[in-house]
């Protein structure tokens, strides 16, 4: 799922083609995007597009006339610019959205369709998509903290918690928790004040370094390979390969349809944490530590 250096991105790009140019034409090709039905989405057509926004992992356009598009991506949503005119075709295209210069795409390359278009009227109409989770970049320390402390769940959960902390996902919690060095099994309310601390520089870090590295990455084209997997991640979606910082292999823990990665030096003292699939299945043979992990060949290599 797009997070908010993607959607920084996204937001970004868009505004280079479609800021104060009108919406012409929409054309809906899958009949589970459309969420609204008051106003109708044919009410957004020949409307230009006043400004874009970010509530939380959701995106905004602002149209003329006081009415805003609300984009949700999900997992396996994603925007794609072409040429005007471009063809709606293929099972993974949700609409198209045509411009005067362009044409923009919504795809979503999933068999359950989860990405979802609102169309809404006046600005407090808005209210209704924000969950309220802080703007982590624009926090203060002590917004921070008292925001991490506000519930007793795992970092994992806190981090993630779109009511505590807005569009952070499960990639770039990771990195952060790694960049911290600490547990994502670790509870928020035992946390130290320094520790918070600690979490509250790395979210600044990795969240700014990624920005700019996706800009660099883009370098004013638009953004066509959103992904959760970077090369440069140091832990996310590494499980079994090398932590950058020690070389210990990272682990992962698998629950529904997520996964953390962690590195068991670097985060957990050592200890391996339990994954609910494997340490069921292997039972009193599941490693303890990364000596035991490590004395097991099978568990240990990519």
């Amino acid at each position: 799922m797009p997070e908010l250096p993607d959607i920084t991105i996204y937001i970004e790009a868009l505004e280079q083609r479609i800021l104060h140019r009108p919406l012409q034409r929409i054309r809906i090709a899958s009949p589970f995007l459309l969420r609204s039905v008051d106003p109708p989405i044919l009410e957004a057509e020949k409307k230009t597009v006043m400004g874009l926004r970010r509530i939380s992992k959701q995106i905004v356009w602002e149209l003329k006339d006081e009415l805003f598009l609300v984009f949700h991506l999900m997992i396996a949503g994603r925007f794609h610019w072409k040429k005007p005119g471009a063809k709606v075709g293929g099972k993974i295209v949700l609409a198209a959205f045509d411009f005067p210069n362009g044409t923009l795409l919504l795809t979503e390359a999933s068999t359950q369709k989860r990405a979802s278009l609102h169309l809404v009227r006046g600005t407090r109409s808005l209210s209704a998509f924000d969950r309220g989770g802080l703007e982590v970049l624009s926090a203060t320390a002590e917004q921070f903290r008292t925001a991490l402390f506000k519930e007793n769940h795992t970092l994992k959960r806190t981090l993630t918690d779109p009511r505590l902390f807005s569009a952070i996902g499960n990639a770039y919690s990771d990195e952060i928790l790694h960049r911290a060095k600490l547990s994502p099994l670790r509870l928020s309310q035992k946390l130290t004040d320094e520790e918070s601390l600690v979490l509250y520089a790395a979210i600044q870090e990795t969240l700014r370094e990624w920005i700019e590295r996706l800009r660099a990455q883009t370098a004013g084209k638009f953004p066509e390979k959103v992904t959760a997997f970077h090369p440069e991640m140091a832990v996310h979606g590494k499980f079994r390969q090398p932590c950058p910082v020690c070389g210990t292999a990272v682990q992962r823990i698998v629950y529904a349809e997520n996964e953390c990665n962690y590195c068991p030096r670097c985060q957990t003292d050592g200890k391996v944490l339990a994954d609910r699939s494997l340490s069921r299945l292997l039972k009193d043979d599941w490693p303890a530590t990364i000596e035991e992990l490590e004395a097991k060949p099978g568990l240990n290599k990519p």
